[in-house]
């Protein structure tokens, strides 16, 4: 029975795809689940047109996405901290702490995005990758410096 997805469906297709499933399947769970449509000759129009709004999307946010990651690639951040003897930092630099230092600098970063080891405990600096969607990522470099 041939069908149209809805939604992504694991080992068998991508949303608005037509797919050819096994009738009692389709007809007991994918259909009355909202998961699938019968494959008529109207909604195949209709899942073609959704298919091609779903590529001209995911092409705008490819080049949102690569123009975000060009301006970031080899951007460097100053963070001053407040260091005690020998150097030693009051506070460690985190992901948050990164987070914020690229809001100021005009970049809305998800937590989620950098990639931090470990938190950043003394002065230097640090290379830190910063992952987008379409496998994009761009490299940034903290530069933890002394308070004054």
């Amino acid at each position: 029975m041939k069908i149209i997805l809805l939604q992504d469906i694991e080992n068998l297709g991508s949303k608005y795809e037509v797919k050819e499933a096994k009738p009692g399947y389709a007809r007991n769970y994918l259909i009355p689940k909202g998961l699938a449509k019968p494959a008529t000759k109207k909604l195949l129009e209709w899942a073609k047109i959704q298919q091609e709004k779903q590529e001209k999307k995911a092409e705008e946010e490819l080049k949102k996405i690569t123009e975000i990651v060009s301006k970031l690639d080899g951007l460097e951040i100053t963070i001053p901290v407040k260091v005690g003897l020998e150097n030693q930092l009051y506070e460690s630099i985190n992901i948050q702490k990164i987070k914020e230092s690229l809001k100021v600098q005009g970049f809305e970063i998800n937590k989620s995005q950098i990639h931090l080891q470990n938190s950043i405990s003394e002065l230097g600096e640090f290379p830190i990758k910063i992952k987008f969607d379409h496998n994009l990522e761009a490299e940034i470099k903290v530069i933890v410096v002394e308070e004054k």
